[in-house]
This record gives C-alpha cells, sequence and structure tokens, in this order.
C-alpha cells in the first residue's frame, strides 16, 4: 500500500512539472523515473527484479525485438518505441537536410497557383499523409516554417506507444481508425472553410495579382543528396506497410532507415552532414519517453493500474458500450489538458486489465484509446506536442494564436469530430 501511495505522488508531481513547463520535460521525467526505481522498487518493495524488468535491456538481446510477427511489450521501457522514434528521427534529420519537405510544399502551392483555398486542402492532406509516417512534431515543425514563408508570399506518438506496445501493424490502424480519421478529415475542412470564409475570400482576393514565389527547384541543394533521402523515405513507407508481412518489428525498420539515412548522405554529402544529423536529432524527446516508461511502470507494478481498471469496469458494471464511452472522452478530456503521451503510456495496462477482466477484444478499447488521445489532443494548445510547437512557430513567425482564438475554433472541432468517432465506434462494434 505504501509503495502505491509513493507511485502515484511521483507519477502525480510528474504531471503537475509537465504541466507547469518551468522544466524541461526531459528532465522532468527522468527524474520521476530514478525516483520510482529508488524509492517505489528499491526502498518500498525492495525488489530488484522489479528493477531490472522495467529497465528492460534484455530486450535488445532477444530475436523477437528484431524480428517476429509479435512484438507486444510487457512493462518497463518500451525500447521498440524509442528505437523506432530514434530512426524516424534521423531519417527525417536528413530529409530536411536534402530540402525535401520544402520541396515537396513548395511544388504543391505551386501546383494550385498559391490559391489559398486549395493550398489549405494540400496542406491539411499533405499533414495527414505525413504524420501517417512520421512523427507528428516533426511534420508540424516542417509545414509551419513553410506555410509561414508562403502566407507572407501570398499529422501521434500515441499510436506508436499503442502499436508497439499490443502488436498492432500500420494497417490494423488504417482499417479500424482510417474511415473515422477520414470522415473526420472531411468534416474539419468543411468546417474550418466555414468558420475562416471572410479572410479566406479576402486572401483570395488579396491574391488576384502575380505572386511571385521561389521554385521548387531552388529547395534542393545537392540533388544526390535529394534524391537519395526521397529514396530512403519510400523505403521506410514500404517497410512500415509491409512489416507484417515481412515481419520486421518497428525497431528493426527504425534502424534499417536510420542506417541507409546516414549511409546515402555520407555518401552524396559527406561526413560533415553526417554529423549534423546527429547532432540534429531530439534526444531530449528519446530521454523523456525513457523517463516515462518508467514511471509508468512504478503505477503498473504496484497494482495502481489495475485499481484504475476495476474502478472502470466497477462505474460500467462490465457493460462494454459504457467501457468504450469512458475510455474514449475520458481520453479525449485529459488529452486536452494534458500531454497526449504519457497519458496513452498510462492508459495502456490499463485497458489490458479491463480486457482481461471482462474477456472483450482489447482492440475495441485500443481503437477507442486511440481516437481519444489523438483527436482530444487538438482542443487546446497544450493538447498535444505538435499544438505546443505549431503554435509556437506561429508566434516566432509574427502570427501569434492565444487560447482564447484557439479554443474558439478548435473545441467545437474536436466536440465534432469526437461525436463522430463514438458513432463510428458503436456502428462497428458494439
Amino acid at each position: 500500500m505504501f509503495a502505491q501511495i509513493v507511485a502515484i505522488c511521483i507519477f502525480l508531481a510528474m504531471f503537475m512539472l509537465i504541466i507547469l513547463d518551468k522544466f524541461e520535460r526531459h528532465y522532468v521525467t527522468l527524474g520521476s523515473g530514478a525516483l520510482v526505481l529508488v524509492l517505489v522498487f528499491g526502498i518500498c518493495m525492495r525488489s530488484m527484479s522489479a528493477i531490472w524488468e522495467t529497465l528492460n535491456f534484455g530486450a535488445f538481446f532477444e530475436s523477437s525485438f528484431w524480428y517476429g510477427a509479435s512484438e507486444e511489450s510487457t512493462a518497463g521501457i518500451n525500447w521498440s518505441t524509442v528505437v523506432f522514434i530514434a530512426g524516424m528521427m534521423i531519417m527525417v534529420e536528413g530529409l530536411g537536410k536534402a530540402g525535401f519537405f520544402r520541396w515537396l510544399c513548395l511544388t504543391l502551392a505551386k501546383l494550385v497557383h498559391y490559391r489559398t483555398v486549395p493550398l489549405l486542402i494540400c496542406f491539411m492532406a499533405l499533414s495527414a499523409f505525413l504524420a501517417m509516417f512520421i512523427d507528428s512534431i516533426t511534420v508540424v515543425l516542417f509545414l509551419a516554417t513553410v506555410t509561414l514563408e508562403l502566407a507572407q508570399m501570398c499529422g501521434d506518438p500515441p499510436n506508436i506507444i499503442i502499436g508497439t506496445s499490443l502488436g498492432y501493424t500500420f494497417f490494423d490502424f488504417i482499417e479500424n481508425t482510417g474511415v473515422v480519421v477520414a470522415v473526420c478529415f472531411v468534416l474539419i475542412l468543411i468546417y474550418f472553410t466555414f468558420c475562416f470564409r471572410k479572410e479566406l475570400k479576402r486572401a483570395e482576393q488579396a491574391n488576384g495579382g502575380p505572386v511571385t514565389c521561389p521554385e521548387p527547384s531552388t529547395a534542393i541543394k545537392n540533388k544526390a543528396a535529394f534524391l537519395s533521402s526521397a529514396v530512403v523515405f519510400l523505403i521506410a513507407v514500404a517497410l512500415l506497410i509491409t512489416h507484417a508481412q515481412t515481419e520486421l518489428t518497428v525497431a528493426c525498420i527504425g534502424v534499417i532507415v536510420a542506417v541507409l539515412t546516414l549511409v546515402v548522405l555520407g555518401l552524396t554529402s559527406g561526413k560533415k552532414s553526417v554529423i549534423e544529423i546527429m547532432r540534429g536529432v531530439d534526444y531530449q524527446t528519446l530521454l523523456f519517453f525513457i523517463g516515462l516508461f518508467v514511471s509508468v511502470a512504478g503505477l503498473e507494478k504496484t497494482g495502481v493500474l489495475n485499481v484504475i481498471a476495476n474502478f472502470i469496469m466497477s462505474v460500467s458494471q462490465g457493460n462494454i458500450a459504457v467501457i468504450v464511452i469512458i475510455i474514449l472522452w475520458v481520453s479525449a478530456i485529459t488529452s486536452a489538458f494534458v500531454d497526449n503521451i504519457p497519458f496513452a503510456a498510462t492508459m495502456i495496462p490499463v485497458i489490458r486489465a479491463i480486457a482481461a477482466a471482462e474477456g472483450m477484444d482489447i482492440g475495441v478499447l485500443a481503437w477507442a484509446l486511440s481516437l481519444g488521445t489523438d483527436l482530444g489532443g487538438n482542443a487546446t494548445p497544450i493538447g498535444a506536442s505538435a499544438n505546443v510547437v505549431g503554435t509556437s512557430a506561429s508566434a516566432k513567425g509574427g502570427y501569434p494564436i492565444g487560447w482564447g482564438r484557439y479554443c474558439k475554433y478548435c473545441v467545437p472541432a474536436t466536440i465534432l469530430v469526437m461525436a463522430v468517432s463514438t458513432v463510428c465506434l458503436f456502428l462497428r462494434y458494439l
């Protein structure tokens, strides 16, 4: 009991510090993780096995970590997620250095003749497509930068955690959440077009004359590096799409993509570019994940998450429909105010326990958690890391977006897509 209280206090303190944003997030989670290892596992539980299982270093030496049809993770650090994200970061750094993202955005802008509404549609579609394969934070960062440039002239880690923890593939997400997201995409496009119809009309009229914009080719400084980086990106997409058939784990794919990126850019741009890419990797985010997984393990191994799962089952009285609604909407509401990444990591063991106790398909709960954390996080500027990055980039470019303005448009939009998600889940699974 005392170990549970200590674990809860450490976790709540971590969450509060993340919300207050006074310290770097990776320092907060790493500090929390260290306290869990020392105070909870070491002093309260006196269990070296709990410490070793949580650190999970043995995973690297298991063949299933690199190859195999199943890659469900146990309690502790989910190294599959960490390795995969690290590999994607290296690839994205290489693509950015080669000018791939800027070229892609400028090409789309040119294709629609820099018209505002078609450009809005193209960028929404592009962000949705890229976020299927690349960390959404990075996608927003690149697209926000190019969007600001075009404005002056004229797509979640939660899914990675859910997929690697429960063994779901790329096509599992496409099959179970793809239709919901597609419907929500169309509705949100209509919604924002309606909300900003006056501004969009003025923008179209203002851009009635000739527009001088850089040619997409200006984004390419080194053609060999550009082409080779694009090929690596296509290989990454192909590997992610087919990894259920090839049985390559996401960790293995992350390593393959990272090595290919470093090799091709080393050959086309020199050793200096390789060093620059490695320096550009967001190591703070990787450390954030490591500390987070250790903190969540403290709740899981002390039985706190089982208590939460039992409470949800008690409130729902075993009704599957009620359980799905609770997970979906609690995930959405919570993710609107706290970072959806730690929340998703916390809820994975909870839905595992609920599915085991009720004898229900964990997939239904996983898709409810995925939709709730991904879509609910859009309601506020701090609900998702990508929101923070996007609004920060906008402010730096001279277009600040305050809480009032953001929530005025995004809260109704979030409620709309959550209602659609609820209906879709009921029609398909309940």
